[in-house]
């Protein structure tokens, strides 16, 4: 076949949901949206979808049929019911959620690697996919928690920083499809999750890790220890399509845009630290992104630091405290048992679905806000630096 020349507006690298959800946000320009793999397919993640989540799919004019009311905390002997504080969240295979984004994006779409990024002052001029060159006017990069090509244009992961490890299956359940998402947390060296998916269930486990303290654990036999443990209380059958991944966080990664590119969701280590959710910033990124795209796109970082520094800082200090080994089984306790659980647990839920926001004024929120621009004005290693 003769190689090909590509001239788009927008070269979206990434078929994932931030670059399917830019590609939509950017559907009056012309797109080329470029993606690794043949869809659908597969993606190791939990599969849960925030209320902030919903918000972003919502203005993308996609909705889902499957609705949850909110997390169930379970660990040291309780349990926490806390509904979601506003909207409702959902949950679906990230095969059939990536394709059903995948195929909304009205762009010209092909299949292949892109690779060899010629960078002249700050632009990125050209690259290729397999024999064909793309020369974009600009490029939004959402390749994923590795970000391969994002490598290739100086993104840089830093390690010493907090970031999670995990492994995903898929069990059949009598419970698969109640509208509650379950974490537990106490009974593992990590924490565990059930996420129903109406026909299954998503069933995971992970755990905090930095370099100087890394969790020395195999997450997949974790994950069949868990599932063990939860299987007569969930109906659960066995695990089946086990995968497992590193999962950079909290913006611990520096080189993420140049004059005319920017990296995505994932990419730009767009990913609670608390939780290890990233589909909802995903989202938001890709709406943002959209927005500069006619700009210098060397403000990106300091985008991203407006949207997100203050809880990512405060979220990865908090997460990095986890990574002690005695830090949860001595404190995991009290939140659960004390007279302000009822104040404290809800707020904890709102921090882990990424629900406290910069409009929120409430005395929780506040103390979130506050929390966070200490931790942001005591950081020592910058987010997006």
């Amino acid at each position: 076949m003769r190689a090909m020349e590509y001239k788009p507006e927008v070269a979206v690298i990434g078929a994932g949901p931030a670059g399917s959800a830019a590609a939509i946000h950017l559907k009056h320009k012309d797109v080329l949206l470029i993606d690794a793999a043949e869809f659908p397919r597969d993606k190791t993640c939990g599969d849960g979808l925030t209320p902030r989540a919903m918000k972003e799919l919502d203005a993308l004019g996609v909705t889902l049929p499957f609705h949850t009311r909110g997390l169930k905390l379970h660990g040291f002997g309780h349990t926490a019911t806390i509904p979601w504080q506003w909207g409702v969240g959902s949950a679906m295979k990230r095969h059939e959620f990536d394709a059903l984004l995948y195929d909304r994006a009205p762009a010209k779409k092909i299949t292949g690697t892109a690779t060899a990024p010629e960078v002249r002052n700050g632009e990125l001029v050209s690259f290729r996919v397999g024999d064909d060159v793309v020369k974009p006017r600009a490029v939004l990069v959402a390749d994923g928690v590795r970000s391969t090509f994002g490598t290739q244009l100086g993104r840089t992961w830093h390690k010493q920083q907090v970031y999670g490890i995990a492994a995903r299956s898929y069990c059949t359940s009598t419970r698969a499809d109640e509208p509650w998402i379950h974490s537990h947390f106490g009974d593992l060296p990590g924490y565990g999750w059930f996420f129903p998916l109406v026909d299954v269930a998503n069933v995971g486990c992970g755990a905090l890790s930095t370099a100087a303290r890394p969790a020395k654990l195999n997450t997949k036999k974790l994950l069949r220890t868990y599932a063990d443990s939860i299987r007569a209380e969930f109906g659960l059958g066995e695990p089946q399509e086990v995968t497992s991944a590193a999962l950079p966080m909290g913006g611990s990664v520096s080189g993420v845009a140049g004059k005319n590119w920017a990296l995505l969701g994932d990419s730009a280590c767009c990913v609670n630290p608390l939780n290890g959710e990233g589909i909802d910033y995903a989202l938001e990124t890709a709406r943002l992104a959209s927005e500069i795209i006619d700009t210098d796109m060397r403000v990106w970082p300091s985008v991203l630091r407006e949207h997100y520094g203050e809880t990512f800082a405060l979220a990865r200090s908090l997460a990095k405290l986890l990574t002690y080994p005695r830090m949860l089984p001595t404190f995991g306790p009290l939140a659960f048992r004390t007279p302000l659980r009822s104040l404290l647990m809800p707020t904890v839920a709102r921090a882990m679905g990424n629900l406290i926001e910069d409009s929120d004024r409430d005395l929780a929120a506040r103390a979130w806000h506050a929390a966070g621009k200490a931790a942001d004005t005591l950081n020592t290693a910058p987010l997006w630096r």
